[in-house]
């Protein structure tokens, strides 16, 4: 019983020791945090999607906190209306962004790339790419499993059940990125919104050379040029076999789509074009 009771008391007494470190630690090495760090995240949307380049909200806000700047600094997610109010509280300067979307650069339907082969395996693009090149037998097309679907926090993108390829819904897309980073084959990228949500760009990532290119897909980029030529703005260039637009100088005149010979080149948003009998009828009637 002695025993029992002196080790009772030494465990006691150690308790007490370590609580005493423990509380002198606490108060000598404690990290005060900056209460504006609680504001800032306050005022973010609060999905934690990482689309900041930080984990997490609470990363992102502490990030600006420390930097004392918002340079370099952007929520895709809560755009220039949630940096405008950080901006506000921190009386900092931003720079507004142009609104992005999601777009999906590849028009290997079903139809377009009919498949030759049938894949039976795990519904992942990231594990079927290291299988084979595709059904379709392009090794750059999308892989029509899913993977960006699975990614998007905001249920903004879905595969077409028509096309097999996944389709971006433009009121749900935050352009946070979440889909791009989980495409393996790259075919996804953000791109401006552009006025009216009107955008003109090449729907594909093939870099083979046209006529191997055409053999799997009838609407792949066979790299003509046609469409480099006719752009008065240089927004288009061409690189191993791949035509590609600069949303930044494309001014939407949507030349390059009606001179593209496979219709690679997608124009979203648009009226449709009249006719010349329609023009013609117009300047006479308006000249009447």
């Amino acid at each position: 019983m002695l025993i029992i009771a002196i080790s009772a008391i030494v465990l006691s007494i150690l308790a007490i020791i370590f609580a005493f470190l423990i509380f002198f630690i606490d108060k000598k090495f404690k990290v005060e945090e900056n209460p504006k760090i609680d504001e800032v995240q306050e005022l973010l949307p609060g999905v934690n999607c990482g689309a900041c380049g930080y984990p997490g909200c609470r990363g992102f806000a502490e990030a600006i906190i420390n930097k004392n700047s918002l340079e370099n600094l952007f929520c895709p997610v809560g755009g220039n209306e949630t940096m405008k109010k950080i901006s506000n509280l921190l009386g900092l300067e931003i720079e507004e962004k142009l609104p992005q979307i999601a777009v999906i650069r590849c028009n290997g339907s079903i139809t377009n790339a009919p498949p030759k082969v049938k894949y039976e395996g795990i519904k992942n693009c990231s594990f079927a790419n290291l299988l084979f090149i595709g059904e379709s037998g392009c090794p750059y097309g999308c892989l029509k499993l899913g993977d960006c679907v699975r990614a998007c926090l905001f249920d903004a993108i879905y595969l077409d059940k028509d096309t097999g390829l996944p389709k971006v819904v433009e009121e749900k897309c935050t352009a946070c990125g979440a889909c791009v980073k989980a495409c393996p084959r790259n075919i996804i990228e953000l791109r401006n919104k552009g006025p009216k949500n009107r955008r003109i760009y090449v729907s594909c990532v093939n870099k083979e050379k046209g006529v191997i290119a055409k053999k799997n897909c009838n609407v792949a980029c066979i790299g003509c040029g046609r469409c480099v030529k006719v752009c008065s703005f240089n927004a288009i260039k061409l690189e191993n076999n791949l035509a590609y637009i600069d949303y930044n100088l494309c001014r939407l005149c949507r030349k390059c789509v009606e001179v593209c010979p496979t219709g690679a080149i997608i124009e979203v948003n648009f009226p449709p074009k009249k006719s010349n009998l329609i023009q013609a009828d117009e300047q006479i009637n308006t000249t009447l």
